[in-house]
């Protein structure tokens, strides 16, 4: 819409005021008129007629279109444009950078201010105080802390660790399984000391030859004091039952004496054993290896109390019998048990000679037929892998 076809509303109540027609062929001939001259003076090589309004008015120099030959910069100029140009930009972010690197800096400056000026729970608010060395620590620390308990937190959140948790208790609990006793065997071994009681010392070893019918073992200097089971047979099956109840007499051809005769008495016990079987003797040798020659250890048999002087210690293979069979004219006992403590690589023997009542009072030994060839030392009961895997 053209704005002279348009109607101006007024306020006046007689109505709309038109517009006054406007006649433009005037200004446009005029316009004509000064292309026309501008053309004419391009080809004709003139200068152009200076350009005038319809009311004759001369146009300002602006709107004049010359043809003058364009000017040319010498290299010179060109290289200070550039080299202005580069100055300018460099400064710039110069400027720009430096400024950042002071904007940071400040907010470091400010924050440190801040925590300086923070009070603290041993000072009211308006009394402010330097951050300490302390201070300082224990923020750090509560920081770690925070982030660790996030840590944990996302780790209970993962699908991987039920299953890992789970794999871990498995593995403690199976190894637990498999190496109990000799956990429990050296734990016993280095709290039994603290719990000998003088008691069980016998000071005379005549002071007294009559005791109870009860068969027992005696070992003053590791606190041993218990049953004798002498109703076996040297197989593990029947080894293993007696040692439930006590110690076991472990009579093969050869070394089948008793108590009083002369030859050899042999008695076995458990340094260690799996906590799951049954017995309460299960750790009775655990502290054999403490003894030395010279120590006394007695057996209570058929009421009579045999004090017996110790005189050697081996170490040796479970199927090396022949240590335990050998010639002598004097009653002796040899106590057995498995070493190191907590497996049953190899046997500990503690062999006695006897000193009360007098060696020369000793009945004969036994006789005895058969073989000791295939006859293996008392062992532990079987572990874990042994049970599960044989062996």
């Amino acid at each position: 819409m053209r704005p002279e076809d348009r109607q101006i509303q007024s306020g006046d109540p007689r109505g709309s005021v038109q517009p006054p027609k406007r006649d433009n062929s005037a200004a446009q001939s005029a316009a004509a008129d000064i292309a026309r001259s501008q053309l004419d003076s391009i080809y004709s090589g003139e200068p152009a007629a200076a350009a005038t309004t319809p009311e004759g008015q001369a146009l300002p120099t602006t709107y004049r279109r010359t043809h003058d030959a364009a000017t040319t910069a010498n290299q010179k100029e060109w290289q200070d444009y550039h080299s202005a140009w580069q100055e300018y930009y460099q400064k710039y972010y110069e400027q720009y950078y430096v400024g950042a690197v002071n904007q940071v800096h400040q907010a470091y400056s400010h924050h440190t201010a801040s925590l300086k000026n923070q009070p603290t729970a041993a000072t009211p608010e308006t009394e402010k105080s330097d951050v300490s060395r302390d201070e300082a620590i224990e923020d750090l620390r509560a920081q770690l802390l925070s982030r660790v308990k996030s840590a944990g937190k996302r780790v209970r959140k993962s699908r991987h660790f039920v299953p890992i948790t789970a794999a871990l208790v498995v593995l403690v609990l199976f190894s637990f399984l498999q190496y109990n006793r000799a956990i429990i065997a050296n734990v016993k071994a280095y709290i039994t000391p603290g719990e000998i009681d003088p008691q069980n010392i016998v000071v005379d070893p005549n002071a007294s030859l009559q005791v109870s019918q009860d068969p027992r073992l005696i070992i003053p200097k590791i606190n041993v004091n218990v049953p004798v089971v002498y109703n076996t047979t040297p197989d593990q099956a029947s080894q293993l039952k007696a040692m439930e109840n006590g110690v076991a007499y472990f009579g093969i051809p050869g070394a089948d004496s008793k108590p009083g005769q002369v030859g050899n008495t042999v008695i076995s016990g458990h340094s260690s054993n799996d906590f799951i079987e049954t017995g309460n003797y299960k750790f009775v040798f655990a502290l054999l290896e403490r003894l030395k020659p010279g120590d006394i250890f007695y057996l209570h048999y058929n009421g009579i109390r045999y004090t017996y002087n110790i005189t050697k210690t081996r170490v040796v293979k479970p199927t090396d019998v022949s240590a335990l069979v050998y010639p002598t004219t004097k009653p002796e006992a040899t106590l057995i048990t498995c070493t190191p403590l907590g497996t049953a690589l190899n046997r500990l023997l503690v062999t006695g000679e006897q000193v009360s009542p007098d060696p020369a009072t000793a009945t004969a030994a036994p006789t005895s037929s058969g073989s000791d060839k295939g006859i293996v030392m008392p062992s532990n009961s079987p572990t874990l892998l042994e049970k599960l895997f044989g062996g």
